[in-house]
């Protein structure tokens, strides 16, 4: 789990251009309501994590799951390669 984390917050971070230094940033910080990822970067997200770890995130996994944090979407991305 935690290269998991580590990979998908070096991502985040890269993608999304955030600093080293953001303290704000954590794998437990809101990525929306803290301005991180916006609709169009949540939409480019989901379509790395589909690229990246073959699986598909469907409209009903967006109902049924939280992704708002890196730790939900590495939870969300376990459960369905688990499958």
């Amino acid at each position: 789990m935690q290269d998991l984390l580590q990979q998908l917050e070096d991502h985040i971070r890269t993608r999304y251009e955030i600093e080293a230094d953001d303290d704000d940033f954590t794998v437990d910080v809101h990525l929306f309501d803290y301005g991180y990822i916006d609709s169009i970067g949540a939409t480019a997200l989901i379509a790395h994590i589909e690229k990246t770890y073959g699986i598909q995130v469907t409209n009903q996994d967006l109902m049924l799951y939280s992704m708002n944090t890196v730790r939900e979407i590495a939870d969300f991305i376990q459960q369905k390669t688990a499958r």
